[in-house]
């Protein structure tokens, strides 16, 4: 039996970060997307996080057939960057979406609107989110400035949250499909969950 005060151990989690550039994956430049996502990810969670990176070029299939894998190999989150704008090869929401079970709109809704308090081109942006099986799958920007204000929102001079962030929602809806439980170091990202899904304090 554990001690009434003995330290609660924070969930593990096995996270997908999956950078899409025909460029990139064949050594035309240095990828940024993967070192992005797993520094702020590092920077956000107090969970150990195992990754599983992987840096693919803008095929449809091939982004399809990543997912799948990523998911099956049992990452609770699968985060993807780049290949979502208008261009012929940027295919990643396509891809995305046919793997989906379920699609979340409300995360490519609020990236935009993050986005467009700086550019007015965020209109062009296509991310989407979807669920397939207990695994949530979210598209993000290409730019590494890009993926951390959509991630992690916008703060006024005081810290105070001006437009929440997409990542206030993932340990919650996490949560709803059966993962584990993630837990934010609130100076960078707050989660929200309501009172009935949060566990004691530690």
């Amino acid at each position: 039996m554990s001690e009434p005060n003995a330290t609660i151990p924070f969930d593990p989690v096995k996270i997908g970060i999956v950078s899409i550039s025909d460029r990139a994956s064949t050594g035309v430049y240095e990828d940024k997307g993967l070192p992005a996502l797993q520094d702020w990810l590092t920077r956000a969670l107090h969970n150990p996080i195992h990754f599983e990176p992987r840096l693919i070029p803008d095929e449809k299939e091939r982004i399809s057939v990543t997912l799948i894998e990523l998911v099956n190999a049992g990452c609770n989150l699968v985060l993807t960057t780049g290949g979502t704008g208008p261009a012929l090869r940027d295919v990643t929401p396509e891809a995305t979406l046919a793997v989906a079970d379920k699609e979340m709109p409300g995360f490519g809704e609020q990236m935009r609107q993050i986005s467009l308090k700086f550019v007015p081109t965020a209109i062009l942006s296509r991310q989407v989110a979807v669920i397939r099986g207990q695994s949530l799958i979210i598209n993000l920007p290409g730019q590494p400035k890009s993926i951390a204000e959509t991630l992690e929102g916008l703060k006024d001079s005081d810290g105070q949250a001006v437009v929440h962030g997409i990542f206030a929602a993932v340990p919650y809806c996490v949560d709803l499909i059966g993962g584990p439980y993630l837990e934010t170091k609130v100076e960078v990202c707050k989660a929200f969950r309501p009172k009935t899904a949060v566990r004691p304090a530690r």
